[in-house]
C-alpha cells in the first residue's frame, strides 16, 4: 500500500495504522479460503487493551484455511485524510480494504461506540444497512457484552454471536465454508438460514417485530423455521488456553502490560452489574496453567508487568498461593490484581506482590451508606472498609482510588452525604497513619440500568438530579488530597437508552 507512506506524515501517532507489530500474524491471502477482519470500533490504543480480540485473533489464525486481521477506528485526522484521498478502511496486517474480506466481525463492549461501527462501514465503502448489502459484500457480524441486547444494532449487523464466542465461532466457520464452496452463488439468505440453527447465533432479518400503537414493543416472532423463538447464550464450560503470544504494540496503549484471564464469571451477584450476570457461571483456570502462561508471556512479549484478569480476583481459589508462586518464580515481575474485594485479605495479598510499588489501591464500595450497599447486594460494612483502608495506610500505601455510583435505585441525598463523610473518615485515617494527607481519587460514574440485571427495568436518574448531586459532591469533597471525577451525565443517559432500546433506535444511530 504505497499511498499509506504518502499520508502518514499528516496524522498523529501514525503507528496506529502501520501494523507489523511483534507477534502479529500475516498469512498468505491467496492461499487462505476464509478471510476475517476483526474490528474494534474505537482507537487503536483502546482496542489493543481489549481481552477478547487477542483470543479470537489467535483462535481464528490457528485454523489452516482462515486468516484473521485487525482493524481499529481511525482518529479524526486519519479519517479526514482517507476520505479526501478516497482510501477505504483497511486492515493492519495486509493493508487490504475491508470490503475485500469475507467476514467483518465487530466487538461491541460499549454502547456509545455504535456510531463508530457505522462510520467504519461507511469508511470501508460498505453499505451501512444490512438490507442494502448483497452477496458481493462481506458478512457483518458482532459479538461482545452489548449483544445481550442486540436490537438497537439489528438494522446494521447480519447476525450476532450471543455469549462466549470461542466455540460458536468455529461452528459458524463450518457453515460459512459450506456456503462459500458453492462459489457464493447461493443467496446470502441460505447462509443466514444455516447459521440461525447454531445455538447462540441471532439473525435479526429472520424475525418480525411488532409494536403497539404508541410505539412500544409488542412482540418478536421468527419468520422461518430455522430461527429459534429464543436464543440461548453460549457458555464455554472450560476456559480455552490463555493467549501467551499477543500482539505487542509499538506505541503506548491504555493497558500496556501482559494479561492472563484467570477466571471468567463472578459469584458476587451485585444487582447493578451486567458482567456478573452474563458471564456466569464462574470458571477458573488451573493455577499450574496460569503460572506456565505467565512465563510464556514474559518470554514471548518481554513484559515485566502482568495483570491477572478476573471480575473478582480475590475470589479465585488459592489466589494467595498463586501470587506467592509467581513471586518466587519471576523475581522481576510486577503483578497487577484488578477487582479486589474490600477486606484485609486483599491488603495482605497486595503486600505479597512482587516488585510492588505502593502508589495506590483500588476499591469499589459503590455506595456511601450501608443501607444502599445492601440494596445493591454489595454487602460491605463501613467498619470493614475503614479497617481495610487503615491496614493499607499502615503498610505504606499512599493513595486509594474509590468507586461510587451516582443515581442508584432508592438513592437519597443522605446517601450522597454519606459518601462525603466516608471520604473524610478515610482521609483522617491516612493522616493518622502517615502523618500527612493521603491521596484519594474518587470516581463517581452514573448508574446505568443494564439488560439482564435485576435493575434492568429501573428508571434512570434524571439529568437535573444527577447534576445537583454532582454539585453537592463537588462542594463536599473540596479537600486537599481528594480528587473527585465523574462523567458527563448526558453520556450516561444516552448509554442507558442504547443499552435497553429496541430496533427503532436504528434510525437514531443512523
Amino acid at each position: 500500500m504505497t499511498y499509506l507512506n504518502n499520508i502518514l506524515h499528516q496524522v498523529t501517532k501514525p503507528a496506529r495504522y502501520t501494523g507489523g507489530e511483534w507477534n502479529s500474524i500475516l498469512k498468505d491471502w491467496d492461499k487462505t479460503f476464509i478471510r476475517i477482519a476483526l474490528s474494534y470500533p474505537d482507537l487503536y490504543e483502546i482496542g489493543m487493551s481489549n481481552m477478547a480480540l487477542p483470543i479470537l485473533y489467535e483462535l481464528l489464525n490457528s485454523q489452516p484455511d482462515v486468516l484473521a486481521e485487525r482493524v481499529y477506528a481511525p482518529w479524526v485526522d486519519m479519517e479526514a485524510v482517507m476520505r479526501t484521498e478516497g482510501i477505504p478502511l483497511f486492515s493492519l496486517e495486509s493493508k487490504r480494504p475491508l470490503k475485500d474480506f469475507d467476514i467483518i466481525g465487530f466487538s461491541l463492549g460499549y454502547e456509545l461506540t455504535y456510531t463508530n461501527v457505522l462510520n467504519m462501514l461507511n469508511l470501508a465503502q460498505i453499505p451501512v444497512l444490512a438490507s442494502e448489502r448483497n452477496g458481493s459484500h462481506p458478512v457483518v457480524i458482532a459479538g461482545g457484552s452489548c449483544t445481550l441486547n442486540p436490537e438497537p444494532m439489528a438494522d446494521f449487523i447480519d447476525f450476532f454471536v450471543i455469549g462466549d464466542g470461542e466455540e460458536v465461532l468455529l461452528e459458524l466457520l463450518d457453515s460459512f465454508r459450506d456456503w462459500k464452496r458453492n462459489g457464493k452463488g447461493a443467496p446470502k439468505k441460505e447462509l443466514f438460514y444455516q447459521v440461525a440453527t447454531i445455538p447462540g447465533i441471532y439473525v435479526p432479518s429472520l424475525y418480525q417485530v411488532e409494536y403497539q400503537a404508541d410505539g412500544s414493543f409488542k412482540s418478536i416472532t421468527p419468520t422461518v423455521a430455522q430461527a429459534k423463538p429464543t436464543i440461548q447464550r453460549r457458555i464455554v464450560t472450560k476456559l480455552p488456553p490463555p493467549v501467551t503470544k499477543p500482539v505487542v504494540p509499538y506505541i503506548e496503549v491504555v493497558h500496556d502490560r501482559g494479561a492472563i484471564e484467570i477466571q471468567r464469571g463472578c459469584s458476587r451477584g451485585c444487582r447493578f452489574c451486567q458482567a456478573g450476570t452474563i458471564y456466569r457461571p464462574v470458571r477458573e483456570r488451573p493455577q499450574s496453567e496460569v503460572v506456565q502462561a505467565v512465563g510464556e508471556l514474559i518470554t514471548n512479549c518481554g513484559y515485566n508487568e502482568v495483570s491477572l484478569v478476573s471480575l473478582s480476583t480475590s475470589d479465585y481459589a488459592g489466589i494467595d498461593e498463586l501470587v506467592a508462586n509467581l513471586s518466587h518464580r519471576y523475581h522481576n515481575l510486577s503483578l497487577s490484581l484488578p477487582s479486589l474485594r474490600i477486606d484485609s485479605f486483599s491488603v495482605r495479598l497486595m503486600e505479597a506482590l512482587p516488585s510492588r510499588r505502593k502508589t495506590g489501591l483500588t476499591f469499589a464500595p459503590e455506595a456511601g451508606s450501608e443501607r444502599l450497599r445492601r440494596s445493591i447486594n454489595k454487602n460491605t460494612p463501613e467498619d470493614e472498609l475503614l479497617k481495610t483502608a487503615a491496614a493499607a495506610f499502615d503498610r505504606g500505601w499512599i493513595g486509594l482510588k474509590l468507586y461510587f455510583m451516582l443515581g442508584l435505585p432508592t438513592e437519597t441525598i443522605d446517601d450522597i452525604e454519606d459518601i462525603i463523610q466516608l471520604v473524610d473518615k478515610l482521609r483522617s485515617l491516612g493522616r493518622k497513619a502517615k502523618g500527612k494527607r493521603p491521596r484519594l481519587r474518587i470516581s463517581l460514574p452514573t448508574f446505568v440500568p443494564k439488560p439482564h440485571t435485576p435493575f434492568q427495568w429501573v428508571a434512570q436518574a434524571e439529568e437535573e438530579q444527577l447534576n445537583s448531586k454532582c454539585e453537592l459532591l463537588n462542594r463536599g469533597l473540596h479537600r486537599k488530597g481528594v480528587r473527585p471525577s465523574w462523567p458527563d451525565p448526558k453520556a450516561s443517559l444516552l448509554e442507558a437508552v442504547l443499552s435497553r432500546g429496541d430496533r427503532q433506535l436504528g434510525k437514531v444511530i443512523h
